[in-house]
């Protein structure tokens, strides 16, 4: 549910959050916390800018999440669900019955006090984890392997959920919340589910500012640069890209419309169909 900040001042004036009742107010689970050394856009080597618009943001501590979650046939109960200042969305921590604490992404729906469980094949519940290839079709999921055994590294952000839309020979077909069709072998685990704090993105951030507190730098159009600092700068006034061959990036390559995926790439056998482009005349 999203929430408009009262207008006590212009900064907040603007704000729209999302607005959740049930998160904990207690601090992190201490030992499953570490400090987390950031490069803020910067080579370790050289400590040149490599990603541009990072840097500062506020100080935050790294939650360790279980991806794999390989304590098979273990109950586990959801103690809490959490903020995590790394990710857009919500963490829950689990107690496993043996007393073992870890956290994973929360998907939608979970609450304290449900009990979880990852197996090769278990109840269909939200928030279970098991093999794809004894997950009904059209079932909805997050937190996929690539690999068997890999740990979960595909559709974890705020959100998003794939859905499994066939499975045989061994291999599953996955629809990805890009639209991409792709196949992964039946052992892959997934988890049941879409991923939480699905409102994220209708968020509004009302100022600068706290853009600079999530470590975000400001960006500079091309546009208003001269010539030596982008291709698309110079001219008088608002003048065009004004490039023969289209826009460039700020290094002189091509940008619209150019496929950067590599033709002989050995993983590209795994895609069954691509995802569908937005036109830009959509805008």
């Amino acid at each position: 549910m999203l929430k408009k900040q009262r207008p006590t001042s212009p900064g907040v004036r603007q704000i729209v959050r999302v607005k959740v009742d049930y998160l904990s107010k207690q601090g992190p689970e201490r030992k499953l916390v570490v400090s987390n050394f950031r490069n803020k856009g910067r080579s370790k080597s050289t400590g040149r800018i490599t990603t541009r618009h990072k840097g500062g943001g506020h100080k935050k501590l790294y939650r360790i999440i279980d991806f794999k979650r390989d304590k098979f046939n273990i109950p586990a109960t959801v103690s809490a669900i959490e903020y995590d200042p790394n990710r857009n969305c919500f963490i829950a921590l689990l107690n496993y019955k043996d007393g073992e604490k870890r956290y994973i992404i929360a998907p939608e729906g979970i609450k304290t006090g449900d009990t979880v469980l990852s197996a090769e094949k278990t109840e269909q519940k939200i928030g279970n984890r098991m093999q794809i290839k004894n997950i009904p079709v059209g079932t909805q999921i997050h937190d996929l392997e690539l690999y068997p055994s890999s740990g979960g590294v595909l559709i974890r952000s705020a959100g998003s959920g794939g859905q499994i839309l066939a499975a045989e020979g061994g291999y599953a077909q996955i629809k990805m919340p890009s639209g991409e069709v792709r196949s992964l072998k039946e052992k892959c685990m997934a988890t049941i589910g879409q991923v939480s704090n699905s409102e994220y993105s209708a968020q509004v951030f009302g100022k600068a500012g706290r853009s600079r507190w999530m470590g975000i730098r400001p960006t500079v159009r091309g546009s208003v640069m001269n010539p030596v600092d982008h291709p698309h700068g110079g001219g008088e006034g608002k003048a065009p890209i004004g490039l023969r061959k289209g826009p460039k990036t700020p290094w002189g390559k091509l940008a619209r419309g150019v496929k950067t995926r590599k033709k002989k790439k050995w993983s590209s056998k795994f895609i069954v169909s691509r995802r569908k482009h937005i036109s830009l005349l959509a805008y």
